[in-house]
């Protein structure tokens, strides 16, 4: 008989919203991962989350945890805002750690996960979903061969249009909540080279657009720099390393009950164009079209059909895949890194625009 190979041992360190719903509910379902702990502030939230999902063992805080279960990850869903603090705490354990984006609410902050992630010889998998959406990843591998074979000719272009709207799309459907208060928690220095009203703009950027700073780079394949942020906070404008112009467009317009997220690769030739659901959408991946019209033959329009996996539930997989050592995080911290310093260049640049 072939030998299976044990179970990924995680913890949980926080089971709120976000952690229950675009986490727990999904790695509990992955045959190679157990959750075998988990650790929560909140007594009767703790116990009902424990008994829902037949965790074997709850625990009170995160050290305790730490030092009473033999784990091979860690899920931390936290507040960004406490990364700084919390975090390092956390990978003293020497453990793969997976994070909610971003990595930070500064870059100070983001460089000391880095730094000690380093320090105990381990690394930081941040939650860009997006990444892990089969349209995404469907898109990643045909931009690559494209660029690989020439046969549309040069990367052009990339835009990234997100508009705000339901991003919850019945995801928190099955949260379980109590109403205990929070205890006072330790939270993350600001910055000091940002004023209180920049660094709340800062936050508030990093908070909702920092999934299609760091979509932009995975499609370009390369990092890329803001030339242009316009004072009303629509449109960032960047160049990639190799000259590639490319833009965000946050929040045009709005929607209601729908959510229109797209992004457009161009090439001399042809078109890949991206749409992606609601963050929280369930059993449902994106689509991607891509278009060939090179001179001399007919044009072509492909939509490739994808399997029904939703992102977190991908995340949660490649979290695991990549603990095990059989693929790379689809991010790690270092280049999440890169996206605080690209989310602060364009509040800076948006900032001269008065």
């Amino acid at each position: 008989m072939e030998h299976q190979p044990s179970k990924t041992r995680v913890g949980f360190v926080g089971v709120g919203a976000m952690g229950q719903c675009a986490h727990l509910r999904n790695y509990v379902l992955l045959p190679e991962c157990e959750v075998v702990a988990i650790a929560e502030i909140r007594p009767r939230l703790r116990e009902r989350v424990q008994a829902r999902y037949g965790i074997p063992k709850a625990y009170a805080s995160h050290e305790e945890m730490l030092a009473n279960e033999l784990l091979d990850a860690i899920v931390a869903p936290q507040p960004f805002t406490r990364h700084g603090t919390l975090i390092p705490q956390i990978l003293e354990a020497g453990k793969p750690v997976f994070i909610e984006k971003p990595l930070a609410a500064s870059v100070v902050m983001g460089q000391r996960i880095v730094e000690v992630a380093r320090k105990h010889n381990t690394w930081v998998m941040v939650g860009y979903h997006k990444r892990s959406d089969p349209a995404t990843m469907e898109a990643r591998s045909r931009i690559l061969a494209l660029k690989e074979s020439n046969e549309l000719g040069k990367l052009r272009y990339v835009r990234i249009t997100m508009p705000a709207g339901d991003w919850i799309a019945s995801g928190f459907d099955g949260l379980i909540t109590t109403d205990e208060p929070l205890p006072p928690l330790e939270w993350d220095a600001p910055p000091s080279d940002m004023d209180a009203p920049t660094y709340d703009a800062y936050v508030s950027f990093v908070n909702y657009y920092i999934h299609q700073v760091n979509l932009m780079r995975y499609l370009l394949g390369e990092p890329y720099r803001v030339t242009y942020a316009d004072k009303s906070g629509v449109l960032l404008v960047g160049e990639s390393q190799s000259g590639i112009p490319c833009t965000i467009e946050m929040s045009p317009y709005t929607t209601t009950i729908d959510w229109q997220e797209r992004a457009l690769i161009a090439f001399e030739h042809g078109t890949i164009t991206l749409e992606l659901p609601a963050p929280l959408a369930q059993n449902r991946p994106g689509r991607i079209e891509v278009f060939h019209d090179v001179p001399g033959s007919v044009p072509v329009r492909t939509c490739p059909t994808l399997p029904w996996v939703h992102a977190m539930k991908q995340q949660a997989a490649n979290f695991i895949a990549a603990v095990r050592g059989t693929q790379p995080p689809p991010c790690r911290a270092e280049e999440a890194l890169l996206d605080l310093e690209v989310a602060r260049d364009a509040i800076r640049l948006r900032a001269l625009q008065g």
